[in-house]
């Protein structure tokens, strides 16, 4: 949902303001000729439909097995001009988004922004270079050495659908997408907007929604993930959309009998839609779409605000913003890009994370953004699979960084008292609580600590003890 695309999806989503989707028309139809670039392809395999909850790291206890990150630590390395390499670079971006002014750069740095994903034409791309920041965009104007990656397109998966079939080269609101009219296209938009891309060494990113989060089948959605870019982004905004609870959509990823009846149609109950951990879920469906497994990141996307424009809708909170950036992280995203526009509610912006009437959110981005950055050389280290588990209602991520085990966990939905984690090949150990200024002690590799509503995280270091064979 990161751009409105009502008028090809009808009735599968909520209307949003036009003005916006001018904008990203222009921009689609200033791309550039150049090469067709495809990377990848489906080499087989099925994604379950269904994600399953539990912990992201697996069972055991016997020793560590150290996984690299998705695409590898040296990921971006492989491009030119590029996002940086350095492991203690993490991206965290911000979704169409325009600088004009030097003061928008500052506002942005201020609170951890270090990407623009998609920028306006009215962007002034030398002021984005002088601030050392950096692009993933259409390639309109002069690009240069803050430019890391092209975007191909929105959510081409739902308003151009899963085929092959030929593209009049419009987009929404400008008349038939495919021919024929009713035809499915997505594949070919893709195609044909690589084609205008330029022939040079940058990355190829492409975001997608609803289609291969929901309604496409595996076969269909991994066509869309695997074939046309490097990195894959989606949204699915989980806090405040209301039609993502149907069983056609967000009830998709829990079993039947957990959906009920409301107004005749089948929902999720709003505790367990409207909650952080399935932002997390989101990324486990597109992450099992990737093949080979793990050979390109997947980033998430959290809004900021209110993206629909139905008044009854509701707006997240900045402690929900949080949570839906931690539940990604835990469950392998490599990118954050936030949502920064508000198209109903009392503050109608752009530029949200610059607003005054969001300053409770954006000082809660600042701070998320802050913890993220110091832990980025963590997150850019390598799982440790059989090392960690943790009872029901938490998720978990293990990670092994300069000679520690990091267990990152956050709630899978709800309160849970008290949370016990085993890490048997460890033994007894110190657990540091990182930002809580609380230490807890791992005794024969058992510690347990309580997760206080549906958006608590913690962060443990794990002082002293084994290193369970990790080097």
């Amino acid at each position: 949902m990161s751009v409105p695309q009502a008028a090809a999806a009808g009735n599968r989503r909520p209307a949003r303001r036009l003005a916006l989707i001018a904008l990203l028309l222009v921009i689609g139809l200033l791309v550039v000729a150049g090469a067709i670039r495809l990377i990848g392809q489906v080499t087989g395999g099925s994604a379950a439909a269904r994600i399953a909850p539990g912990t992201a790291a697996t069972a055991g206890g016997t020793g560590a097995s150290l996984r690299p990150v998705d695409g590898g630590a040296d990921f971006y390395s492989r491009f030119s001009p590029s996002l940086p390499a350095d492991p203690g670079f993490f991206p965290i971006g911000v979704w169409l988004e325009s600088v004009t002014d030097p003061a928008d750069t500052v506002k942005d740095k201020e609170i951890g922004l270090n990407t623009y994903v998609e920028m306006t034409g009215t962007t002034n791309l030398d002021l984005v270079r002088a601030a050392g920041m950096h692009t993933i965009t259409s390639p309109i104007g002069e690009h240069g050495e803050e430019t890391g990656g092209w975007l191909i397109s929105d959510e081409a998966d739902m308003w151009a659908g899963p085929g092959d079939d030929p593209w009049t080269g419009n987009f929404p609101g400008q008349g038939d997408i495919c021919q024929p009219a009713d035809g499915q296209c997505g594949y070919t938009v893709q195609q044909d907007i690589l084609r205008r891309l330029p022939d040079d060494q940058r990355l190829r990113m492409a975001n997608y929604g609803k289609g291969i989060a929901f309604w496409q089948s595996d076969e269909q959605a991994a066509q869309f993930v695997n074939d046309f870019s490097d990195v894959v982004s989606v949204d699915t905004y989980w806090f405040t959309d209301r039609g993502i609870c149907g069983h056609s959509e967000g009830g998709r990823f829990f079993d039947p009998d957990q959906l009920t009846m409301v107004d005749g149609a089948k929902r999720l109950p709003a505790e367990l839609c409207h909650r952080a951990a399935n932002y997390g879920r989101t990324i486990d469906r597109v992450r099992a779409l990737v093949s080979p497994a793990g050979s390109k990141p997947v980033w998430s996307f959290v809004e900021v605000g209110r993206p629909f424009n139905e008044e009854h809708y509701p707006t997240i909170k900045p402690e929900e913003v949080v949570a839906a950036v931690w539940s990604s992280l835990i469950h392998g995203a490599r990118g954050i890009v936030y949502f920064n526009h508000s198209f109903s509610g009392p503050c109608l912006t752009q530029h949200a994370l610059r607003e005054p009437c969001y300053a409770p959110v954006r000082a809660a981005v600042a701070d998320a953004n802050e913890r993220i950055t110091r832990l980025a050389p963590v997150l850019n280290a390598p799982h440790a699979d059989g090392v960690a588990t943790v009872s029901a209602g938490v998720d978990l991520s293990t990670k092994w960084h300069d000679g520690h085990f990091y267990l990152i966990a956050g709630s899978a939905g709800g309160s849970v008292a008290e949370a016990t984690f085993t890490v048997p090949c460890v033994g007894d150990a110190r657990i540091t609580v990182l930002d809580e200024e609380r230490t807890l002690s791992a005794d024969g590799g058992t510690f347990t600590d309580s997760f206080i509503d549906g958006n608590a995280v913690h962060v443990y270091r794990v002082d002293g003890g084994s290193s369970c064979g990790a080097y």
